[in-house]
Order: structure tokens, then C-alpha cells, then sequence
């Protein structure tokens, strides 16, 4: 079978996208709508129980479910395409900035402000819990540019690595936003955005705009 790629354009699949065409895998990508709630039906339910995003179903039919597990995959499974790096302590940089991330930045960052209501369901709590996912954000970012600022290549280690596409998604979310990078988290970003398989991505999931 065709391996399968569930995604949601603009979220942290497009991390995943990014990697899946690094390495120029053939597959098939099916859109999940979180807003009509396509995460919650019974076919999408019996392959990632979880109901989240994003899900890659292998060719023997097995799904990968978390960012971190997916993208980890994909570099040693395909270890030619070079996404994490050969030294030990290099590939421990990366995992380390990677799990960062998208456990902080994502998890306890972002998801204060795009899913506020799940944090509290009375309205009146909701500008604390954003101002709380800002102040996350901002340090996050801080500790982030201060890894970077020792990086002359702009990435994570000294090349392209999975830990770069998962900085890239908080990165485009904050730009969407209007939240300021750092100066090194900005660099990171603009250096990404060169990427033909990024510029590709962006403007498959519908955002060529952002090129204009």
C-alpha cells in the first residue's frame, strides 16, 4: 500500500511535510479538519486513537502518531538524507531542541493561545491563560535564539536536521500571529523559508502569500 500522511495545512504536520518531501517519499496526503471534528470519526479513531495530528500509516499498515516519533522515523529510516547528524552528542542537540519544541514552545506555549477553552471554560479566565501561553512563547524563544546565536549555518546543529522543521512550524505560527522573533530565531526562520521543499510545502497547504 501507498503510505498514507493525515495532516492539518498551517499545523504541526506541516513539520512533517516538509520532512516527508526531504526525503522524497511517495505518498499519499489525506486533509484532517479539526474544526469539523474529522479527528474524532470512527476510521480516523481505529487507526490513532489519540485523535490527533499528524498520523503517517506506513506501508505495512502501522501508524505513527506523536512529531517526535514521526520524524525520528523518517531520519533513520532514511539515513542517506543526513536529518540527524552522525555525531552522538550532535544527534542529542537536536533531539533535546526538537523535544523543546514541540513539548514547551507547542505544548504549553501555543496551545494556551489557539485552544484556550480547553484550559478553562469560563471566558473570563482566558486573557490570563493567553498572557500565561505568551509569557511560555517569549522565554521559549529566548532559550531557543541562545542556542542558535553560536550557529554561523542558522541551524539547530550544522546542518538541516528534524529538529529545524519542528523550530520552523512555531516559528510560522508566530509569524502568523504577529509575535517578534529574536534575532536568531528570525534568522532561523528566513533561512528556512529558502528551503525548495519548505516554498513547496507552504504553497501546497496554501500559503504561497507568504512568498508575495
Amino acid at each position: 500500500m501507498t503510505m498514507k500522511f493525515y495532516m492539518t495545512p498551517g499545523s504541526c504536520s506541516t513539520g512533517i511535510h516538509i520532512l516527508l518531501e526531504e526525503v522524497g517519499l511517495i505518498f499519499e496526503a489525506h486533509l484532517v479538519n479539526l474544526m469539523q471534528g474529522d479527528q474524532h470519526k470512527p476510521d480516523y479513531v481505529a487507526m490513532n486513537p489519540k485523535s490527533t495530528i499528524p498520523t503517517l500509516l506506513r506501508e505495512d499498515g502501522t501508524a505513527l502518531t506523536e512529531f517526535q516519533t514521526i520524524a525520528w522515523w523518517l531520519a533513520k529510516a532514511h539515513p542517506r538524507r543526513k536529518l540527524l547528524p552522525d555525531a552522538l552528542e550532535a544527534e542529542l542537540q537536536v533531539l533535546d531542541m526538537m523535544n523543546y519544541v514541540v513539548n514547551t514552545l507547542h505544548g504549553q506555549g501555543f496551545t494556551r493561545i489557539f485552544t484556550t477553552d480547553k484550559y478553562a471554560q469560563n471566558t473570563a479566565e482566558h486573557e490570563a491563560i493567553q498572557s500565561q501561553g505568551r509569557d511560555i512563547i517569549d522565554n521559549g524563544f529566548k532559550i531557543v535564539n541562545d542556542r542558535l546565536s553560536t550557529r554561523s549555518s542558522h541551524y539547530v546543529v550544522d546542518q538541516f536536521s528534524i529538529a529545524d522543521a519542528a523550530l520552523f512550524y512555531v516559528e510560522f505560527w508566530a509569524n502568523r500571529i504577529h509575535i517578534d522573533l529574536p534575532e536568531h530565531c528570525e534568522a532561523h526562520y528566513q533561512t528556512m523559508l529558502k528551503r525548495p521543499t519548505v516554498r513547496q510545502v507552504l504553497m501546497e497547504e496554501g500559503y504561497a502569500s507568504i512568498f508575495n
